[in-house]
């Protein structure tokens, strides 16, 4: 998001971007915080090489909580002074040196940091916290998968079936409140990429993928916090590739999620995706419940 420019809801599951908002907002955010909690989750790649941009969105858009992924650091080397000083002092994090790692930074008390391997290799990809209000927040950065659509061919790939695998067990005894958010490395309809019928082989949006992803869905009522604000025939995207110009032309794909249990359903306030944010391939994504 340019210099100066803010965060203004437009309406139930919309935002735009204006110059004239900017200050409407920042008062929107301060008076949101008495009664409803802010969860933006953005995909970093690397936040030590991009603190001026984490700096201007957390100063912008002022989220109660923001949970990253791909963070790049291993848990001695993040650098919590940058968001202590903007005010962000509860902190949980599970890194890796130069791979993976998530952490979640928040200006509300977070407490029971967990760590869950789904990656079943030590791979830093997952990292919780629960509020005191008790609503659980889990931070996930599933695998890309490689390339080859074959789990026979390409271990990377079998990996993220595996994964998504491990995730539907867990999911299966939520019954509490509880917020999954990240980068899931799944578009699972066909509005969340440019072209299906191009890309329905490719890893991402292969069936086996998109099936697993809805069976985590099913395996505990979670609600696609995206989807239930926009139609499912509205395209959608979060990533867009660095590649062939694929920002410019909307080439895009909906990676970035968040979903919550069905006890928090009737506490949904909102559901946004910052497009407007170009800080990496990924944009941030921002969900508003009541706190």
């Amino acid at each position: 998001m340019p210099p100066g420019w803010g965060l203004c809801f437009v309406g139930q599951g919309q935002t735009g971007f204006d110059k004239p908002c900017a200050a409407r907002a920042r008062r929107l955010n301060v008076a949101a915080m008495s009664q409803n909690i802010r969860i933006a989750s953005w995909n970093i790649n690397s936040v030590r090489a991009r603190p001026d941009l984490v700096e201007r969105f957390l100063t912008e858009s002022a989220p109660d909580i923001l949970c990253l992924q791909e963070t790049k650091v291993e848990d001695g080397l993040f650098p919590e002074g940058m968001f202590r000083q903007l005010g962000y002092n509860h902190i949980v994090i599970n890194g890796q040196k130069a791979y993976h790692g998530v952490a979640t930074v928040s200006r509300v008390p977070i407490h029971q940091r967990q760590v869950f391997d789904w990656q079943a290799n030590g791979e830093a990809r997952h990292v919780a916290a629960t509020l005191e209000n008790g609503v659980a927040v889990h931070n996930v950065y599933i695998p890309a998968g490689g390339e080859i659509p074959d789990r026979e061919e390409n271990l990377k790939f079998g990996q993220k079936l595996d994964f998504l695998g491990r995730m539907v067990e867990w999911s299966s005894g939520i019954r509490d409140k509880t917020i999954i958010t990240g980068d899931f490395n799944v578009a699972p309809l066909e509005q969340d990429v440019w072209s299906s019928k191009q890309l329905r082989k490719v890893v991402s949006h292969t069936p086996i993928e998109r099936e697993l992803l809805e069976t985590l869905k099913n395996s505990a009522d979670w609600v696609d916090l995206a989807r239930e604000f926009v139609d499912p025939d509205t395209p959608l995207f979060t990533w867009w590739s660095y590649r062939a110009n694929a920002r410019n032309n909307n080439k895009g794909w909906r990676l970035d999620y968040g979903m919550v249990a069905e006890p928090l359903r009737d506490r949904l306030k909102r559901s946004v995706i910052l497009s407007e944010a170009k800080h990496s391939d990924h944009c941030p994504i921002l969900v508003e419940i009541d706190g």
